[in-house]
């Protein structure tokens, strides 16, 4: 399972992008609440174990909380909104006093700490679900399961059919969206292609959620890749969590708020 410095590096060091692309909307204050619950957030069971061992306090205190708070969605409805009123208040005074940048110059609210507490949330488990257990996690099994283990794939025509026809789609439907206009809208533009990638990524999924689940006996969707689990997968744990830590983003002229 990765420890403290992977978690913290892949936070802070995808915080640091989003505050050099967002010119400063997403803060030093985004980027330290986003980190902490990427790392200590779900661990805080482990965490407090691990500090408490040498009081022989551990196993009555650290496991009994580990059991319910190592989860990606248990820790936002456990802790979501307690730990958003206390970040915000921490937010206000590290403001005040100068201890760090904000660039705004506003402290976060309590609905931005809890869409960053949720994106730290799963971005955790995006390294949990990939380097735990051997390799042999319940997450990484099931996306592994998705694929064709059985000997060398038939080719389905129908297969390959649909699945050029939905990758033409999505490449000819962005094409369109972003072509060259005399009048630009790239908000608008932005948005579209989100909503084209979004929904060409479920019919997708759902073809090989059909070649898989309903047809029986069960036929390999994609020749042997296990696309079905590695959509699921970046959706939630990858894609998700960085449009929450862009969801909570200042707004381009936020309005200074007295101390």
């Amino acid at each position: 399972m990765p420890g403290p410095g992977p978690h913290m590096m892949y936070a802070l060091g995808t915080g640091q992008a989003l505050m050099t692309l967002s010119s400063g909307r997403f803060s030093p204050h985004h980027c330290l609440i986003y980190a902490l619950n990427a790392f200590f957030g779900p661990d805080i069971g482990s965490f407090t174990e691990w500090l408490t061992s040498t009081l022989g306090l551990a196993a009555l205190f650290g496991s009994s909380v580990e059991t319910y708070i190592h989860d990606p969605f248990l820790y936002i409805f456990i802790l979501g909104f307690p730990l958003s009123l206390l970040y915000t208040r921490v937010s206000r005074f590290f403001v005040s006093k100068g201890y760090l940048d904000s660039v705004s110059g506003v402290p976060l609210t309590v609905k931005q700490c809890l869409l960053l507490i949720s994106a730290g949330s799963l971005s955790h488990f995006f390294l949990d679900h990939l380097f735990e257990e051997n390799g042999h996690s319940t997450v990484y099994t099931w996306i592994l399961s998705t694929g064709w283990w059985k000997g060398r794939a038939p080719v389905n025509p129908d297969a390959v059919v649909v699945v050029g026809f939905l990758c033409g789609c999505l490449i000819i439907g962005f094409i369109h969206i972003n072509r060259v206009k005399p009048e630009r809208n790239i908000k608008k533009q932005s948005s579209n292609s989100v909503k084209l990638l979004i929904a060409i990524g479920s019919l997708y999924s759902l073809w090989c959620a059909s070649q898989i689940y309903l047809v029986n006996p069960p036929r390999p969707a994609v020749g042997e890749e296990a696309d079905l689990g590695v959509i699921l997968f970046l959706a939630v744990y990858f894609f998700l969590p960085h449009t929450l830590c862009i969801m909570s983003m200042n707004t381009p002229e936020p309005e200074r708020l007295p101390l």
